[in-house]
């Protein structure tokens, strides 16, 4: 059985689709095709029903799943370890974080890092979800949250406060003395619901006349520019934003905070340990930006 096979299939079985794992492992659609067909021939049994929605694994590929799995998750704890003991200074460091953030907040931080540290390279994934640190898909997160992963091993890094704001356009038009009630709104959907900054709007103005919903802040920030209407923002991204006006500061309790976070198999990794204590202190020296001060 060849090794190589089996992470072609672990990412079809994830996926259920050949294009989405060839995506994943980088290579075009035929590889993967052919990859699959091969390993099912030396096997000798079908581990994919192939139907219209996709690929479905088979009993025997559920079988084979729970396996290969296992098998990823000891090669996984293998490689943080191996890289936890690597005391060069030098190398690859994948880092996650969020658009917003490194739009307006940090790239003067990483800039510090380059130039302290220019044998390290610094490759950013931007995501609006935690990626899966265990399994090395970044090595580092700079990302906001009130409760982070419990197996992760980090610190707190400053709170990030939230407010309303309004382009003065859209002020000038709608009045600034009115109740938020009174006021169209620029709206959190589905994918940012679990924002405490959401909940407080819920309960603030449950009636809100929305006009525009979005699943990002940096397309809020957008819309909020162009006078559309009032939206929630973080003050790191309102503060700076010329024309725009900040109204009334949330409450602590419906802002975030910020976390860097990494495995705690990969914290005494020379170049991680170096990226946490020179961007934490980077960071800590202007939490004032993201505190809202």
């Amino acid at each position: 059985m060849d090794w190589e096979d089996l992470r072609y299939f672990a990412h079809v079985a994830r996926t259920g689709s050949l294009a989405a794992a060839a995506r994943a492992l980088g290579v075009n659609h035929s590889t993967v095709f052919r990859r699959i067909n091969r390993l099912e021939s030396d096997l000798g049994v079908r581990l994919f029903e192939r139907l219209r929605e996709g690929y479905v694994l088979s009993v025997a590929g559920e079988d084979m799943r729970v396996s290969v799995d296992r098998i990823a998750d000891q090669i996984d704890e293998l490689d943080r370890r191996l890289a936890g003991r690597d005391h060069r200074l030098t190398g690859t460091l994948s880092v996650t974080t969020t658009d917003t953030l490194m739009h307006r907040f940090l790239g003067p931080h990483f800039a510090g890092f380059r130039e302290r540290y220019p044998d390290v390279t610094v490759e950013v994934v931007l995501a609006s979800e935690f990626l899966n640190l265990s399994k090395r898909q970044a090595d580092i997160a700079i990302r906001p949250s009130l409760a982070p992963p419990d197996e992760l091993f980090g610190r707190r890094l400053a709170a990030i406060a939230f407010a309303v704001y309004g382009a003065a356009a859209y002020l000038e038009r709608a009045g600034r003395e009115q109740p938020l009630s009174g006021h169209e709104w620029l709206g959190f959907d589905a994918g940012l619901a679990h924002l405490a900054a959401a909940g407080w709007l819920r309960k603030a103005v449950p009636d809100a006349d929305y006009r525009f919903r979005a699943n990002n802040l940096m397309a809020l920030l957008g819309a909020a520019k162009a006078g559309m209407g009032l939206a929630v923002l973080p003050c790191f991204l309102g503060d700076d934003e010329d024309g725009l006006e900040r109204l009334q500061t949330l409450p602590e309790d419906a802002g975030s905070a910020l976390w860097m976070l990494t495995h705690a198999d990969l914290r005494n990794t020379a170049r991680v340990r170096a990226f946490m204590e020179c961007l934490g202190a980077s960071i800590r020296a202007e939490r004032r930006v993201l505190e809202g001060s």
